[in-house]
């Protein structure tokens, strides 16, 4: 399967500032990647490139198999861009908005106008289509930029910070549409600085730190892969001796907490197993048992923090 975007040394350089130094990267057709990174990382500037809007110093960027210097009209057709900030033209209403979006990727009027009904029912619109966007919530803005973005059908979606500041109900409609979308085999590229949403939603994450790639993985490889020494936490439904825990295969250290025993370890599945067997030769029967792993948060906050001087 091609990927859905390739990037191989993308640089941009503003003045004597490197905004993005020669990273390179891939997202797969059909997954949601999540692009992350603290304030001036380079996320915003490497999705301005990859969307056609500045054009790299160096390096390239594939999308939808079409270079997006050489063929930025044939990548854009295939695509919908969903920015911070509404785009929508704020005297017109959201219908006539959606009308010229469509004679703009040159859909047939048709098409457009059972596209748009569809997309506007599915995120609560279709009622206030007739109404001028200036009267618009900022949760309304955003779910008529996503119908906007999709009303061509895109194979692949860039959305920058698509739920910042809006409240549980646009937040909650535009998650369960991406997630619909993604089933359906949409690929999304989403820039966001919500750990929890990244978490839920994406397949893999990058990590951008200072114009570079920090790191590329699923989230829950991130998250483990900080620190070789884990925790477990075990209670029982009996009394059990702490001494006997510490010397089960691969454990570290045990230590009572409360009605629990926090288990340190290098090796999770060995002293997992080593819990269950314990219980059942001591007739103890397990209450509880948690891996405590870093959060991405954790994963995020430790691969953009600065090296020490």
């Amino acid at each position: 399967m091609p990927d859905a975007i390739d990037v191989t040394n993308l640089t941009k350089i503003f003045g004597t500032t490197i905004a993005v130094d020669h990273i390179s990267f891939s997202v797969r057709e059909g997954e949601i990647f999540g692009f992350l990174g603290p304030n001036g990382a380079g996320k915003t500037t490497t999705t301005r490139m990859l969307t056609g809007v500045i054009p790299p110093n160096e390096g390239t960027a594939r999308v939808l198999g079409y270079d997006i210097r050489k063929s930025p009209v044939l990548a854009k057709q295939g695509f919908g861009v969903v920015p911070e900030t509404s785009n929508a033209y704020t005297d017109l209403t959201a219908w006539q908005n959606l009308m010229l979006m469509g004679e703009l990727y040159g859909l047939p009027r048709s098409r457009s106008v059972d596209r748009a009904s569809e997309l506007l029912r599915a995120l609560g619109l279709l009622e206030r289509k007739d109404q001028k966007v200036q009267a618009y919530s900022k949760g309304m803005k955003q779910r008529l930029i996503l119908v906007m973005a999709l009303l061509h059908e895109p194979s692949l979606l860039f959305l920058d910070e698509p739920t910042s500041g809006l409240d549980v109900q646009s937040t909650q409609m535009i998650l369960a549409l991406l997630r619909d979308l993604n089933l359906q085999g949409t690929t999304i590229f989403l820039t966001t600085h919500n750990m929890e949403e990244a978490n839920r939603l994406c397949h893999r994450v990058g990590i951008i730190r200072a114009g570079k790639i920090a790191a590329i993985d699923a989230p829950e490889k991130l998250k483990t892969a900080l620190d070789r020494v884990h925790t477990i936490e075990v209670s029982y439904d009996r009394e059990v001796p702490g001494d006997a825990l510490s010397r089960l295969e691969g454990v570290t250290s045990a230590n009572r907490t409360g009605d629990k025993w926090q288990i340190t370890t290098e090796n999770r599945d060995t002293v997992i197993r080593s819990l269950v067997d314990f219980g059942r030769q001591h007739g103890a029967a397990i209450v509880t048992l948690n891996t405590i792993a870093p959060s991405l948060d954790d994963a995020f906050l430790r691969l953009t923090q600065e090296e020490a001087l």
